[in-house]
């Protein structure tokens, strides 16, 4: 009688994390040298949008899937759809799809838009309480992000949100610079290398 054996095989992926705060921090940093006004227009903005903002979190939300971690794969899917979603709206807005389309562009739509990814980050600042304080106050100056950019869709004070958003952008991209930064060097160096802060320990048991 032939003996059956069954063997298990674990693969072990890598943490996708400072790849994906790599490409977030990258599209922000771009985006907000627009807004800031060091930059002019959206042709070179909508390239990093797609393949760092979108791509790059896309990817680490399908690895961090095969991890089993629930809040980075909804987090880098989440915000990867939102960049594709934005780009392609501004193509749309710059006629790129024709001109009927251009035609038909209200921006309060996107305004609507940007009210339900504030809501969406405000539930996922409360999870990124309980990982770390870098990534929470990424999450904690997204919210601010939303905050102008719904504002400034929906004409509501215009400056004081465009603003608002500018500033709110680039500091999430040099604290998401940071946080790729301490997930690659940490994790290299196998020690913390740079400090990321413990969690709140205010909801985990």
């Amino acid at each position: 009688m032939t003996k059956i054996e069954t063997q298990n095989v674990k693969i072990t992926n890598a943490d996708p994390s400072a790849l994906g705060l790599f490409g977030l921090a990258m599209v922000t940093l771009v985006a907000s040298s627009q807004k800031l006004g060091i930059t002019d227009g959206l042709s070179f903005v909508i390239p990093w949008a797609i393949f760092l903002g979108a791509f790059a979190q896309l990817f680490a939300c399908i690895n961090d899937s095969k991890r089993n971690n629930t809040f980075g794969t909804t987090a880098f899917g989440g915000y990867g759809f939102f960049w594709l979603g934005v780009a392609s709206s501004w193509m749309i807005k710059m006629g790129v799809f024709g001109e009927k389309l251009a035609s038909n562009v209200d921006t309060k739509q996107l305004g609507v838009a940007f009210v339900g990814y504030l809501i969406f980050t405000i539930f996922m600042t409360i999870g990124a309480m309980e990982t770390n304080k870098v990534l929470f106050m990424i999450f904690f100056l997204i919210n601010f992000l939303f905050i102008g950019l719904s504002l400034n869709s929906f004409d509501i004070i215009p400056e004081f949100s465009h603003k608002l958003a500018a500033y709110s952008e680039l500091l999430i991209a040099l604290f998401s610079f940071y946080g790729s930064a301490a997930s690659v060097l940490n994790t290299h160096f196998e020690r913390q290398f740079l400090p990321i802060g413990k969690p709140f320990g205010i909801f985990k048991k």
